[in-house]
């Protein structure tokens, strides 16, 4: 554990939070002190935009600034705040959305790169649109839309990549293609104990990454970021979500008897995940061109993920729940949205509630590359469809389909655990 560098705080029970040695502190405060520019960090006036005469930075909107501003100024991002981050069905307040999630990576990832003075704006923009291609119902609706999807054109969907779709290719933002490299390549199911950027220098490169995602399953996890603030981006995702989803999973009460989580060294609460990973990756990370863990640590955390995977991303009766009530209502929506798409009337919830919503938020665009209506009916009931929220989709199945009725059930506050 650092060879001993580290001074460890021990609190009642098993609490423990691990501080930076004085070593690493020195050289952080001496390096402030000197107005030391880490040579790492990706440059303000290295950006890179489709359009380069268009959204040219200031004084007042630097580069990444204006990426963050327009991810958070395009309709989709308030649909953040009604998406399922782990736990769909429930209505509690108290547990994470979307929303709060990207939250989270957003502070936990600006913490690490502002102690390893790195470029906190494309930190703050990559994060904070990371997710907003992210399907209803997490990650099983992922898994239930890019079935359908590839039933019916053989490709595949991932969050990460239509994310990157949504704000490039349908809003039209220009955004940077560092912002947007990051965004594609944050990948939070598959960590890593090192992250070395891996260059993508133009947007043929990157458009291409993008298409090797869609015809091949697998080359989702052979992305890797480009910049140094991808990287801690990505590794932040993950930071973000294991003690939070443990801590969600208690307050909805999910367990008859307290879960006996095996972390000795990380922790195995929310906070002390969040100090201790982001210690040991700034402890490991400072002054280097590649962000790293060390190998205990880097065992702990992907054993943590493995237990949050086998006890609660498992849960028998939510995946029950979801597979014999939601994903047979992904089909059928789809199917239905599908002959609509084709048809192309005006008179449809298609063409009215997506269609023309979206050619009126980009009515104004003056970077957008094509017409909406250019794409496949497949690509655009995908579109449609990831672009939900958890209520909208049922809203709009019961819509389409009222004869039916409701079948989803949502455990209120007052229902019995």
């Amino acid at each position: 554990m650092f060879d001993g560098k580290v001074n460890i705080l021990m609190a009642e029970y098993t609490t423990h939070y691990h501080n930076l040695s004085e070593e690493v502190q020195k050289r952080i405060k001496e390096d402030r002190e000197k107005h030391v520019i880490n040579p790492y960090a990706f440059r303000d006036e290295d950006v890179i935009r489709r359009n380069m005469d268009h959204d040219r930075a200031n004084l007042w909107r630097p580069a990444f600034v204006r990426d963050t501003e327009k991810i958070m100024n395009v309709p989709f991002y308030n649909r953040y705040s009604d998406k399922t981050q782990v736990f769909s069905l429930f209505r509690n307040d108290d547990i994470s959305r979307r929303a709060l999630h990207v939250q989270l990576v957003s502070r936990i990832a600006r913490n690490i790169g502002r102690l390893l003075n790195l470029n906190t704006d494309l930190i703050e923009a990559t994060a904070l649109g990371h997710d907003i291609g992210h399907t209803p119902f997490g990650h099983a609706g992922e898994r239930a839309l890019s079935a359908i999807y590839h039933g019916h054109t053989g490709r595949f969907f991932n969050h990460n990549i239509h994310s990157a779709r949504l704000l490039d290719d349908i809003c039209g933002l220009n955004l940077s293609l560092q912002t947007l490299d990051g965004i594609i390549c944050h990948n939070g199911e598959m960590e890593m104990k090192e992250y070395r950027p891996q260059p993508c220098s133009s947007f043929e490169v990157f458009d291409e990454k993008k298409e090797q995602c869609y015809k091949d399953k697998g080359n989702i996890k052979k992305l890797v970021p480009a910049t140094l603030e991808g990287c801690v981006v990505r590794i932040s995702d993950i930071i973000a979500y294991l003690g939070k989803d443990r801590q969600d999973a208690e307050k909805l009460g999910l367990f008859p008897k307290p879960v006996k989580y095996t972390q000795k060294t990380i922790g195995t609460t929310n906070a002390e995940i969040i100090n201790n990973m982001i210690v040991n990756i700034v402890e490991n990370s400072y002054g280097k061109g590649f962000i790293l863990m060390d190998e205990e640590y880097f065992d702990e955390f992907s054993r943590a993920k493995k237990e949050n995977g086998e006890i609660i991303y498992g849960n028998s009766d939510m995946e029950d729940e979801f597979r014999s009530v939601i994903e047979p209502m992904f089909e059928k929506m789809y199917e239905r949205l599908r002959k609509d798409a084709v048809s192309m009337s005006e008179d449809t919830v298609f063409y009215r509630h997506h269609v023309r919503y979206i050619k009126e938020i980009t009515k104004y665009s003056k970077t957008l590359r094509k017409p909406y209506e250019d794409n496949t009916p497949d690509d655009m009931v995908t579109d449609f469809m990831a672009g939900m929220t958890d209520d909208y989709f049922i809203d709009c199945y019961e819509h389409l389909f009222p004869k039916e009725g409701s079948k989803v059930v949502y455990r209120g506050y007052f229902d019995k655990k």
